[in-house]
């Protein structure tokens, strides 16, 4: 398929190598689109300074990845945590601290 590179050791598409198919021309891909965010939010500071930055864009982006996946497995979530790799009881703590439980 054009625009993704398998990973060697799963025959899947690396997250960072997907292009958005013809139908969402235009979109970005995940990387690109972290990048401008950033560099959004960074212009806007105008020499504030900030703390914690790394849990701030990790929960803005935790919570949308857990709603897709919940949906995609239809809230099955022992389904939902084997997709993202994690055991299911902190799927359960994840998705309370987000409130989508």
């Amino acid at each position: 398929m054009p625009g993704l590179e398998g990973n060697a050791l799963t025959g899947l598409p690396e997250l960072g190598s997907l292009t958005p198919p013809p139908s969402t021309l235009g979109e970005q891909p995940l990387r690109e689109a972290v990048d401008a965010a950033m560099r959004r939010y960074f212009d806007h500071l105008d020499g504030g300074t900030v703390t914690d930055l790394y849990a701030m864009v990790m929960a803005e982006v935790e919570a949308p990845l857990l709603a897709s996946v919940l949906e995609y497995t239809q809230g099955n979530q022992t389904r939902a945590a084997e997709m993202l790799g994690l055991n299911r009881g902190t799927l359960r703590k994840k998705l309370k601290q987000h409130d989508l439980i």
